[in-house]
């Protein structure tokens, strides 16, 4: 067997043994999540494209976590929370008023998921009253933070929002924010044109609560997208470059 086969055979154990690693403790209830037979269809055709088991992994959600999920949408993540979180951990679903005021559907989802499943329970005050009845280990939300800055909440709420993720998390928690990239040099103006943010400007204003960047995942990364269409347009619709970031509050 010549030297080169040898060094070829040898780095692919090692990465096979890094990802066997890197799972660890956790890869038994990630695998229950996605695999939970409660999941709707709809949510299941997602995964090829939501990634949820790397998701899941990079934000590190073990049994036992208290989570919550921030402006939880239909109800996606929170299901796949349920089950990683287990019977001695809590999902708290947050369906912001102002979300449901806008689209009662939002409303509907979060009976519909906090009723399927035991240990998430709904939350849907407004947003200027953002609260969770615990510290928690995560607070996760994707693809809606850039919706705090659609034009209907002033600066100043937005940065209350900002300090409350941070207040509300364990000494030791993670932030995990998933969004769509804007363009490099965009300003906020593209978040009500175009649904996305830039990623430096979500970077700075969590540094400047006191979060630290931990890192980023390039799970969901897409560098066709040019990032000048709408997330809604037809051309880029569920294809769109994301970031993910994983922010931790200092212990």
């Amino acid at each position: 067997m010549n030297k080169t086969l040898i060094a070829s055979l040898a780095g692919a154990i090692a990465l096979a043994l890094a990802g066997v690693v890197s799972a660890g403790p956790v890869a038994g209830n990630i695998a229950a999540a996605v695999s939970d037979t409660a999941r709707p269809e709809a949510d299941v055709s997602r995964d090829a494209v939501r990634k949820p088991a790397e998701i899941l992994a990079f934000a590190d959600v073990k049994p036992g976590d208290k989570v919550a999920d921030f402006a939880m949408g239909g109800g996606y993540f929170t299901r796949l929370f349920s089950v990683a979180v287990g019977p001695t951990g809590k999902v708290y679903a947050y369906q912001p008023a102002e979300f449901i005021q806008y689209d009662a559907q939002y409303g509907k989802d979060l009976e519909t998921v906090s009723a399927a499943y035991a240990n998430v329970e709904p939350l849907k005050n407004s947003l200027g009253a953002m609260a969770f009845p615990e510290p928690l280990d995560l607070i996760f939300t994707a693809q809606n933070y850039h919706d705090l800055f659609l034009g209907f909440m002033p600066e100043t709420a937005i940065a209350a929002i900002d300090k409350g993720f941070y207040d509300s998390l364990k000494p030791g928690g993670a932030l995990v924010i998933i969004d769509h990239f804007a363009a490099d040099d965009a300003g906020l103006d593209s978040t009500s044109k175009l649904h996305r943010i830039n990623i430096a400007t979500v970077k700075a204003r969590m540094v400047a609560v006191g979060f630290v960047l931990e890192s980023e995942g390039a799970m969901l990364r897409n560098p066709a997208d040019p990032r000048t269409a709408s997330v809604f347009d037809a051309s880029i619709k569920g294809k769109t470059d994301q970031f993910v970031l994983k922010f931790r509050k200092p212990a």
